[in-house]
């Protein structure tokens, strides 16, 4: 049997189906009862695979992922106040870099009120995208710990607030 394919998982054990038969089953100028599958614009999907298969490869682009906006809900002046589209190759870097812009913030309100940065962390946070099945960059949180000095006003209303509060506590009945 020459041109047969054999024992690759197509056909029987010895090849029951020519190359040319094999290459016809899957192309439009070959086998007419062959159907190509299409995306939901009409565009052709790779060979055996569906819709949300090729977009989460890459084949066929994703609208859910390419019209993705990212917008800042913080009161602080940084990046992304305004709804902003990233490339999605691109969105890890820039939110990790806008992230950055907060921690930088919280720097500098410490150095202005003379208090100290403890703790300064960044966490990025992922989700799955319902159309293709993608990971991708959802956003991210800064948290930030600040200690300010004893002399801030807000120290010694608490200091002065405990000292009320134990005044009278104790009665002295021997006077």
């Amino acid at each position: 049997m020459t041109g047969a394919i054999g024992a690759i998982g197509y056909g029987g054990m010895y090849g029951s189906v020519s190359a040319m038969q094999y290459a016809g089953a899957f192309s439009m100028t070959g086998n007419p009862e062959a159907s190509v599958e299409t995306d939901k614009n009409g565009k052709p999907l790779p060979i055996g695979m569906d819709e949300r298969q090729a977009k989460r490869l890459g084949k066929v682009e994703c609208e859910t992922c390419k019209e993705r906006k990212y917008q800042d809900g913080s009161d602080e002046q940084v990046s992304f106040k305004n709804a902003t589209r990233i490339n999605p190759a691109a969105v890890e870097a820039k939110v990790r870099g806008h992230e950055q812009e907060h921690v930088t913030n919280a720097y500098d309100k410490a150095e202005e009120k003379g208090g100290k940065v403890l703790r300064a962390s960044v966490t990025l946070k992922y989700a799955i995208c319902p159309e293709c099945g993608r990971s991708y960059c959802a956003g991210g949180v800064t948290n930030t710990a600040i200690k300010y000095p004893k002399d801030d006003p807000y120290s010694k209303n608490n200091n002065s607030m405990g000292q009320e509060a134990f005044k009278g506590n104790t009665l002295d009945l021997a006077v």
